[in-house]
């Protein structure tokens, strides 16, 4: 494991945001959704592909606040440009379950 310092740690902007849409993603070469989700006034609505299809359906991701890292440059996809990396952890069978807050918080509340 690499050890990063405090300054390169703050440097990460992870925030909170509300899952409003959930689209299929057949082009992804591994099951995933197309996700948009709102951070809030200062961020805004960004785009997302996610590798979730195992655990959680359509229907339940709409509401759901995740945790997004919105800072990185955004990635292309297939025909798809991702915005911001949602965060989880891979599982035993290496299936991802999302990284959430326990308790609703402000969309775009920020990770300290």
């Amino acid at each position: 494991m690499k050890e990063i310092s405090w300054n390169e740690f703050e440097q990460v902007e992870l925030r909170v945001g509300t899952v409003l849409e959930v689209h299929d993603f057949p082009e992804a070469r591994n099951p995933a959704y197309k996700l948009i989700i709102d951070f809030g006034n200062d961020v805004g609505t960004r785009k997302s592909s996610a590798q979730i299809t195992h655990h959680y359906t359509k229907e339940e991701l709409i509401g759901k606040q995740v945790i997004g890292v919105v800072n990185f440059p955004e990635k292309q996809i297939g025909p798809f440009m991702s915005q911001c990396l949602v965060t989880g952890f891979y599982d035993e069978e290496g299936m991802v379950i999302l990284a959430v807050p326990d308790k609703e918080v402000s969309n775009g509340a920020k990770l300290g």
